[in-house]
């Protein structure tokens, strides 16, 4: 008698789970309500119109030319460039360090710091104005590139904050423990050990400050000055306080802007995946 013994069914490796319908619907509609008014307002950028009109009648570049030649335009983007770069330095600087001084703490006092740290996220843009506003009036620090500065980066901080974390999420302590045997002093070991493990993190929260001071509006609007306004700035007055149709060019400046900023850091953090 003989008894055959049938190999059992391989057994089927759980995969990720298939992302349902209803949320790519949501995602979708999302993204199209984001996406919407570019479309709009980028073909209105070349209309050969002097005022607001969908759709444009011609093509030309004379808003554009309007924009780069016009002093209170070019004044303005120099102002968002140099407040954005500035504040994006002074966010990751203090970003990071916050990020590398909690990630090994632990208690309520780390939770503490860290909500304290975050809470710029959460709290509605007119709030952390008008406290702005009344902190930096008695400092004198009201239509000041300082004032600006400080201002941005405080915003900036929390996002710094986040990306840093997510990256030393995966960081081996035991790196710093044979650097310092090595007889390294701890700004070298972060120079030549921790931040290079760790810039992917440093580098997009840059970029993510970079873009917030960029397009920040409300801040700058209780800061602003005679002579000290960003580009946003000037962007609500030409649809406040005159009818301006170059906010259709400025509009497509800072789009494309982000749009590059984000597409280089996806590039960056691309590449540094393959190397590995």
């Amino acid at each position: 008698m003989t008894v055959t013994l049938e190999k059992a069914p391989p057994k089927k490796e759980r995969g990720v789970d298939a992302i349902p319908w209803w949320l790519k619907l949501v995602a979708g509609v999302v993204s199209v309500y984001f996406i919407l008014p570019t479309l709009f307002v980028i073909p209105m950028s070349f209309s050969t119109a002097t005022t607001f009109q969908f759709p444009p009648k011609g093509f030309s570049l004379h808003l554009y030319q309007n924009f780069f030649t016009n002093p209170v335009w070019l004044d303005a983007l120099r102002n968002s460039v140099v407040v954005a770069l500035l504040a994006s330095l002074l966010a990751t600087v203090v970003g990071t360090a916050a990020a590398l001084g909690l990630h090994n703490l632990q208690g309520r006092l780390a939770q503490f710091a860290r909500t304290l740290l975050m809470i710029s996220i959460v709290t509605p843009a007119i709030v952390i104005a008008v406290a702005i506003y009344i902190s930096f009036l008695q400092w004198q620090l009201v239509g000041t590139l300082g004032g600006y500065v400080l201002a941005h980066a405080a915003i900036g901080v929390p996002f710094v904050l986040v990306s840093v974390s997510s990256a030393l999420s995966g960081f081996d302590p035991k790196l710093l423990r044979a650097s310092a045997s090595l007889g390294a002093p701890p700004v070298r070991t972060f120079l030549r050990v921790t931040a290079p493990l760790i810039s992917r993190g440093i580098l997009t929260g840059a970029v993510f400050a970079f873009v917030t001071s960029f397009d920040e509006v409300v801040i700058a609007l209780f800061l602003r000055s005679p002579a000290l306004q960003t580009l946003p700035v000037q962007m609500y007055n030409s649809v406040t306080v005159e009818i301006d149709p170059t906010i259709a060019a400025s509009s497509s400046v800072v789009v494309t802007v982000v749009t590059v900023a984000c597409l280089l850091l996806q590039l960056v953090g691309g590449r540094k995946k393959q190397e590995k």
